[in-house]
């Protein structure tokens, strides 16, 4: 049909005049591996232990992360039909510019780019650093010095990768996700052996012990969600998809389903290889289980662990440069960030600047506290999201795309996002959550002068000319949809 087609007509008009773009190389394996890779992470390997600690059963852990899995499922088929409407890559961030104006979407650009994707690439490569030297250290904990370093290094060798080819990054994508599928099948297919054998005592009164309170529930949803991060991963990247009106919807309902029933069948096999309380005093879940089930072939976890951590990174990496990337090029950071490689087309600016941020959080962060200010945060614009979908359905239902949720789905998904962001702050109100509010709203006193009245100080026109051929960058132009 011509109509679907005229994006790719228009496209190849600008390029003919020899403009510089990101190539559209992501189909629908890579859109899946890209989904599902930076959703099996570190998650599931960490996580299960804390959601069982906030929950008290394993019944009712099992219930949480059945329905973070469905939370993320409606939230991406959310996404998918904002992905029809506004072809542009970027995420919420385009989504929150188109609909609500520039002033929000400035605000979410700055807290991305600043705190949350680096916070998020940082708790990730830490997670891998733990797994990666474990080894090296048999039966005592990784000095923190090494654990560091290792991150920082991971972090480095991403940006080189993602900096060269996006190919490159996204066949290590491809990759690392077949080997991550084909761990949590080992871990699956061990607890299916165990469950056969009888070892069921951890499913005996399996709802004793629930606990009920509100923010004990928002946390328990904090860690599981930390698991299932990554389900929005293909809107950030809409511009550089085959035909984004297929592949979207048809990526996310491969994807998400299939990562949700892996995480419930390892959490099976955790709770058959260990009862509640060894689960619990575990500190790595995944590395206990090979232990016990696995024994002298136990090593192989770990080196699984490391690879799926290093694949979600990788993703995480190659989606979140993206942000920074598209922000940039609408004004809303220095004019350096919206700049592409002349010769690798791939927004090396915004990667680098991206790493840099990564570095000095893993220097001063832990894995925990780094999880759930990012959840915090995070919910906050997908609510916003969300809302801004609800209300194109409502007063603008003439520009739906080929693809539309049923408007219950987005709406599960706002109560789900406010329930998310005030149950933490009506339970127990912490101070590191006044601080990340007004972070969030300090972006007001940059917003005024730099991108509502545009007072840029004239050395910052030298600084990027000098930096653009430094890097070998150039500007890059939009797609005219």
């Amino acid at each position: 049909n011509a109509e679907g087609n005229s994006p790719y007509l228009s496209t190849n008009l600008s390029e003919g005049k020899e403009k510089l773009r990101l190539k559209q190389e992501v189909g629908l394996i890579s859109g899946v591996s890209l989904i599902a890779g930076t959703m099996i992470g570190s998650g599931i390997f960490m996580s299960p232990e804390w959601v069982l600690h906030h929950m008290g059963s394993p019944a009712s852990s099992l219930l949480i992360w059945a329905a973070c899995g469905l939370l993320a499922m409606f939230g991406a088929l959310s996404y998918a039909e904002l992905g029809t409407i506004i072809k542009e890559s970027g995420g919420e961030y385009i989504y929150i510019l188109r609909i609500f104006g520039p002033f929000p979407a400035f605000l979410f650009a700055y807290t991305s780019v600043i705190l949350v994707r680096p916070a998020g690439l940082a708790a990730v490569c830490l997670s891998f650093a733990e797994y990666a030297i474990a080894p090296f250290y048999p039966g005592c904990s990784s000095p923190q010095v090494v654990v560091k370093c290792t991150a920082a290094a991971c972090i480095l060798f991403l940006t080189i990768i993602n900096c060269l080819n996006v190919r490159l990054a996204t066949s290590i994508m491809n990759i690392f996700t077949a080997a991550k599928i084909l761990a949590l099948l080992v871990i699956v297919v061990g607890g299916l052996v165990l469950l056969a054998k009888g070892q069921t005592q951890s499913f005996q009164n399996a709802f004793q012990n629930t606990t009920a309170g509100i923010g004990a529930v928002g946390v328990a949803f904090y860690q599981g969600l930390w698991s299932y991060d990554g389900w929005n991963n293909l809107n950030y990247v809409t511009e550089e998809l085959k035909k984004p009106e297929v592949t979207l919807p048809r990526a996310v309902m491969i994807a998400i389903p299939l990562v949700t029933c892996l995480y419930l069948l390892v959490n099976v096999s955790y709770l058959a290889a260990m009862t509640p309380s060894e689960l619990l005093s575990s500190g790595a879940v995944a590395i206990t289980w090979g232990d016990k089930v696995l024994g002298s072939w136990a090593w192989l976890i770990s080196l699984s662990v490391a690879l799926s951590t290093f694949g979600s990174s990788n993703g995480t990496f190659f989606s979140g440069g993206r942000v920074c990337y598209i922000a940039a090029r609408e004004g809303h950071m220095v004019n350096i960030l919206s700049m592409a490689h002349v010769r690798c087309l791939t927004p090396s600016p915004a990667l680098l600047f991206t790493s840099t941020v990564s570095l000095i959080m893993i220097i001063s962060g832990s894995f925990t506290s780094i999880v759930n200010f990012f959840s915090f945060m995070a919910w906050i614009f997908y609510g916003m999201t969300i809302s801004g979908l609800l209300y194109l359905k409502i007063k603008k239902p003439e520009l739906s795309g080929s693809y539309k949720v049923p408007i219950i789905i987005p709406m599960i998904v706002l109560m789900a996002a406010v329930y998310l962001v005030l149950a933490p702050i009506i339970d127990q109100p912490q101070i590191e959550i006044l601080y990340i509010v007004l972070f969030i709203f300090s972006g007001i006193i940059l917003y005024f002068p730099l991108v509502h009245f545009k007072c840029h100080p004239h050395f910052l026109q030298r600084v990027t000319l000098h930096l653009q051929l430094f890097l070998e960058v150039a500007p890059t132009t939009r797609d005219a949809n």
